[in-house]
């Protein structure tokens, strides 16, 4: 059986999307989507996107990572699959659908995507790192020098240490570049990589370098392997509000796919 499926990248961080409406997708067979995933015997993402019907807003998005299991919320694959909307004719330039985490606005005017993430309350700030979810659990650390970390090895090991454990907390290596420009380099759990951009990652860095002092600016660039995005916020007693994770979503091809 034949499968229409679309690839998608945001600065890098690829995905395989697929228009689920109908619901012939069995979300279920974890083999089957870490196989399509797979960039040797597959088509190769680092995720699995599906886009379906809600009966509230204008769809739903499912992801997987790249091993097959259902993930926490993905701000680029947010971003793609906005696009992949519009593509559709599902949506114009502004959207609200619901994600894992509840439901986002976005907008897209020609390739670039802004897409609203969820507020952020709860802050923790180490001696040598901040931990913070937007959507997905990050640490971030800063550091001098990107260049001469092992990203896989080091990010493998703080992911699975303590005090995360198997749950386990995507990674953020970042140096600071400027006061709102900095580098950031992210290893993520569920693909077990370094990936060359991290949507919820760049937004972690951004909130975590104004909660710490880095920056005063309330709009900041991130410099990914993949290209720059921009993460813009408003600061409140309670936390971190109106935060918007700016950049490219591109449709790289279509094709299909027996299974």
């Amino acid at each position: 059986m034949q499968h229409t499926f679309y690839k998608y990248q945001g600065t890098g961080n690829d995905f395989v999307i697929i228009d689920n409406r109908q619901l012939n997708f069995d979300k279920n067979d974890t083999k089957r989507i870490a196989f399509i995933c797979d960039r040797r015997f597959g088509i190769g993402a680092d995720g699995l996107i599906l886009l379906e019907h809600h009966e509230t807003v204008d769809f739903k998005m499912v992801y997987f990572n790249a091993d097959g299991n259902e993930s926490s919320m993905c701000g680029n694959g947010g971003r793609c699959i906005t696009a992949f909307a519009n593509y559709l004719g599902i949506i114009k330039k502004m959207t609200l659908f619901e994600a894992i985490d509840g439901l986002h606005e976005a907008a897209i005017e020609n390739n670039t995507v802004s897409l609203k993430m969820q507020d952020v309350s709860t802050i923790e700030a180490h001696e040598s790192h901040v931990f913070l979810d937007t959507g997905s659990p990050h640490h971030v650390q800063l550091e001098q020098d990107l260049s001469t970390i092992n990203i896989k090895s080091e990010g493998k090991a703080i992911r699975y240490g303590k005090p995360y454990n198997q749950v386990g907390s995507n990674v953020n290596f970042v140096v600071k570049n400027s006061n709102d420009n900095f580098s950031v380099r992210t290893y993520e759990r569920g693909v077990e990589d370094e990936t060359l951009s991290c949507g919820t990652g760049v937004t972690a860095v951004a909130l975590a370098m104004h909660y710490i002092g880095e920056t005063e600016k309330n709009h900041v660039i991130l410099k990914t392997q993949g290209g720059d995005l921009k993460v813009t916020f408003d600061r409140h007693d309670n936390g971190y509000k109106n935060i918007w994770l700016i950049g490219p979503a591109i449709q790289v091809f279509k094709g299909s796919i027996s299974w």
